[in-house]
C-alpha cells in the first residue's frame, strides 16, 4: 500500500505545481479599449478611458441592471417619502476602500457634490436639492427643494462624468482641479506604479472587495473577480491589436477595425460578440460661441451636407451593423425614440446648405475640425464629413492629433486662430444619449457647460419639464417637444448610428452585453 501512496502524493505535488505556476499567465487578462488611459479623473473629464478606468476603481451608490434600471449597489437599503421629496440612504456594511479606511457617508456625500458641480445630471439633481447631509458613519438624507422624478437613476449614472464613490479627503479636491490619486472602494486596484501613458495601465484585484449577494445583472449585482490582475494595452494601430488577439498575446479587443472582422470571424480561436447591444452613434460636436456656428442657420446647413449612410459606408461598417438613417436625438430602436422637427441626413441638399450659409453671413473664414487619427471611426468619419462640408463651401481644416489631446484642446475657447475648434467627432453610446436628463451634449444651459458650450433657455426649461414630471405618459409628450427643440437649436448632431462587434479569445468567458466594459466575473480558462 506505501507505494500507491507515494504515487499519488508525487501526482498530488506535480498537479499543484502546475496549478501555482498557472495564474503568471492564465490569471492576467490583457485588453485593448477603444482609447488608452490618459487622465484619471471621472469627475473632470467625460472621456470613455475615464469611465473605464472608474468602473474598475470605483463603486457606485446604485446601479443599471441589464433594463436599464437603477439598482442599489453600495446603498443597503433606502427609505423614500410618498411624495418623492425626502429619501434616506444607509451603506453596506463591510465597504472599503484601497486604502483600508471604511467607507463612510460622508465620502458619498462629498463625492455626490463633486460630481454635482460637472456632470450634467448632477447638475439638474444638484439644482432640485433642498439639503443633502450626513446622519451618521453609514447614513445620509437627500431633501428636494422641487420635484425630480428620477433620483435613482441619477445616482446610478455610469456614463459622461459617471458617480463615482471616493474618499472625502480626495471628493474635497475642487471640481476644477483634476485629481491624479485613483483610490476607490471598487474591485480592482489601480497600480499607479506600472500606469504608463501610451503603452499600459495595470490593475490586480481587490482581495478586501464585498460583493453584493445577488447574481451580476448590466452593471448592477456581484462584482465577483475572478483574474489576478488586468493589463489595459495600448495598440493604436488595428492591425496589430488584431494579430496580437490571434497570436494569443491579447484576450480581449473591444472594437476591431470593421475591415478585420472578416478575418477574426474565419479563426476559431477567436468569438465576436455584441458588447453594446443597442449600438453607438457619431456625435459631430459644434462650437456654439465661435463663426460661422454661432449662427442657427448655418449650424442647421450641416444637417444638409451630412448623409449618415455615407459616414457608416466610409468608417467600414457592414451594413448588417448599420442604421442607415437615425435621427433620433435618443437612438433609434429605443423607447425613446423620436423623429420630431427632424430634417436632413438623409441626403446631401448642397443647395439648400449653400444658401443658409449665406443668409448666417459666412464669409469664407476657416472652419478647425479637429480629428482624432488614433480612432479608426473617428478618423474616417471626419475625412468624409470634412469633404462634404468643404462641397458645401465650408473652408475647412483638418488638424490631426490623438484622442487624448484632442479631450484637452476641445476645452480651448479661444478662435480658430488661436487654437480654437469648431467641431469634432465622438462616439456615443445609449447609456450617454438615452434621455433628456442623461444625454450630456444635449445640454445647453449657457454657463458651466460642456465643450461647444450650446446656450438655449427653452430647450433648458423643457429637459427639466421632462425630469420634473412623474406622470410617464406627460413625459413623453415633453420629450416630442425636447427634440423638436434640439432641432432647432443642434446642441450636435447625429451623424450616424450603428452596432459594433467586440471580439475575444474562444478561453474567454464572463464577458457579458454590458455596453460599459467591466471585467468582473471574467475568466480565462
Amino acid at each position: 500500500m506505501a507505494a500507491p501512496s507515494r504515487i499519488s502524493r508525487l501526482l498530488a505535488t506535480v498537479a499543484l505545481g502546475v496549478a501555482l505556476a498557472a495564474p503568471a499567465s492564465a490569471q492576467t487578462l490583457k485588453v485593448v479599449l477603444v482609447n488608452d488611459l490618459a487622465s484619471l479623473d471621472p469627475v473632470q473629464s467625460t472621456a470613455a478611458f475615464v469611465r473605464n478606468h472608474g468602473f474598475m476603481v470605483y463603486d457606485q451608490l446604485f446601479a443599471l441592471d441589464s433594463k436599464g434600471e437603477a439598482q442599489p449597489q453600495m446603498v443597503e437599503r433606502f427609505e423614500r417619502s410618498a411624495d418623492g421629496m425626502s429619501w434616506r440612504f444607509t451603506l453596506r456594511e463591510g465597504l472599503a476602500f484601497h486604502d483600508g479606511a471604511p467607507v463612510r457617508a460622508a465620502d458619498a456625500v462629498a463625492s455626490i457634490r463633486r460630481w454635482a458641480q460637472r456632470d450634467v445630471v448632477g447638475r439638474a439633481l444638484a439644482a432640485a436639492t433642498g439639503s443633502l447631509e450626513v446622519v451618521d458613519e453609514k447614513t445620509f438624507t437627500l431633501v428636494l427643494a422641487r420635484p425630480f422624478a428620477l433620483v435613482t437613476e441619477a445616482l446610478a449614472r455610469p456614463t459622461a462624468s459617471a458617480l463615482f464613490v471616493m474618499p472625502e479627503r480626495l471628493a474635497q479636491t475642487p471640481a476644477t482641479t483634476a485629481i491624479t490619486e485613483a483610490t476607490g472602494s471598487g474591485p480592482f486596484i489601480f497600480q499607479a506604479a506600472e500606469w504608463r501613458v501610451g503603452d499600459r495601465a495595470v490593475y490586480r484585484r481587490n482581495p478586501a472587495y464585498r460583493p453584493r449577494p445577488e447574481p451580476a445583472d448590466g452593471l448592477a449585482g456581484g462584482k465577483v473577480v475572478k483574474i489576478e490582475r488586468l493589463e489595459w494595452l495600448s495598440m493604436p494601430d488595428p492591425a496589430t491589436a488584431a494579430a496580437a488577439l490571434q497570436s494569443g498575446e491579447l484576450d480581449f479587443l473591444e472594437v476591431p477595425s470593421p475591415d478585420l472582422i472578416p478575418t477574426l470571424e474565419r479563426n476559431r480561436a477567436i468569438r465576436m460578440f455584441t458588447l453594446n447591444p443597442a449600438g453607438s452613434v457619431v456625435w459631430l460636436r459644434i462650437n456654439h460661441t465661435q463663426p460661422p456656428f454661432d449662427d442657427p442657420r448655418a449650424r442647421r446647413a450641416l444637417l444638409h451636407l451630412i448623409n449618415q449612410q455615407e459616414n457608416l459606408d466610409a468608417a467600414g461598417i457592414r451594413a448588417s451593423e448599420q442604421v442607415p438613417y437615425c435621427p433620433a436625438y435618443f437612438l433609434c430602436g429605443t423607447p425613446l425614440e423620436s423623429h420630431a422637427g427632424a430634417e436632413g441626413l438623409r441626403t446631401v441638399d448642397l443647395g439648400k446648405a449653400r444658401a443658409l450659409l449665406r443668409e448666417a453671413g459666412y464669409d469664407g473664414r476657416k472652419v478647425v475640425f479637429l480629428n482624432a487619427t488614433d480612432s479608426p471611426t473617428n478618423n474616417a468619419v471626419t475625412l468624409t464629413m470634412g469633404a462634404a462640408l468643404q462641397r458645401g463651401g465650408l473652408n475647412m481644416d483638418l488638424p490631426s492629433m490623438d484622442w487624448a489631446t484632442l479631450t484637452q484642446r476641445r476645452n480651448r475657447r479661444e478662435s480658430q486662430d488661436q487654437g480654437g475648434w469648431n467641431l469634432f467627432v465622438t462616439i456615443a453610446n445609449v447609456l450617454d444619449a438615452q434621455n433628456p436628463l442623461t444625454n450630456l451634449y444635449l445640454a445647453s444651459p449657457c454657463e458651466g457647460g460642456l465643450a461647444g458650450w450650446p446656450c438655449d433657455a427653452e430647450l433648458e426649461r423643457l429637459r427639466r419639464t421632462w425630469w420634473e414630471e412623474p406622470d410617464v405618459a406627460k413625459r413623453r409628450e415633453v420629450l416630442e417637444q425636447v427634440h423638436a427643440r434640439a432641432y432647432q437649436v443642434l446642441p450636435y448632431i447625429s451623424a450616424g448610428q450603428y452596432r459594433t462587434l467586440s471580439a475575444r479569445r474562444a478561453n474567454i468567458e464572463g464577458l457579458r452585453p454590458t455596453t460599459v466594459p467591466v471585467f468582473w466575473g471574467v475568466e480565462k480558462k
